[in-house]
């Protein structure tokens, strides 16, 4: 029997861990945020702009909307990451990442612009994971959309996932246009 790739989730839903990640699978997922810019960079490398104005699926975001995307998802990630560090399980703002995909600036050329913010942010944030007690990896915030807190380990996870789920968003989209 042949199963079809869901251009979705290209790697999977996000299966959230049930219990604290191991030192290894932290390792690992600290990993994936450090190598995440050089793979989005590596993703498009090459592409001009009618192909980063392609669809990764029907219905989907632009290889230039996912590009600018992945730092404005990841600076929330980073604010949420330090307000749990420094607060009592803070309540962290949703934002209306479909909304952002369609502001002007995440339809802009900056591409470039946003691949180094990208890279900034992530070695910010990989220079405070990597400087973080293991207690730190569970304090915990409140996200309106979750039905529980998230740790600091299930924020971790749900970022590497994120940095995977979007490079194989555009590294699939390649292989199927053959580009």
């Amino acid at each position: 029997m042949t199963t079809t790739l869901d251009p979705r989730f290209p790697v999977g839903r996000f299966e959230r861990p049930q219990a604290a990640l191991s030192t290894s699978e932290r390792g690992a997922a600290i990993d994936v945020l450090a190598k995440a810019p050089q793979e989005f960079r590596a993703a498009i490398a090459g592409l001009n702009d009618a192909q980063l104005d392609t669809p990764y699926r029907d219905g989907g975001w632009t290889v230039r909307q996912v590009i600018h995307h992945v730092p404005d998802s990841h600076m929330n990630a980073y604010v949420r990451c330090k307000l749990a560090l420094t607060e009592d399980t803070p309540t962290v703002k949703p934002y209306d990442e479909t909304k952002w995909a369609e502001l002007a600036d995440s339809r802009s050329p900056l591409v470039e612009d946003s691949l180094r913010l990208l890279e900034s942010l992530h070695a910010r944030w990989v220079y405070l994971l990597k400087r973080m007690q293991m207690s730190d990896f569970a304090r915990l915030l409140n996200h309106p959309e979750w039905d529980a807190p998230m740790s600091l380990d299930t924020l971790l996870a749900l970022y590497a996932w994120h940095c995977r789920h979007h490079v194989a968003h555009i590294t699939e989209l390649r292989k199927a246009k053959r580009w």
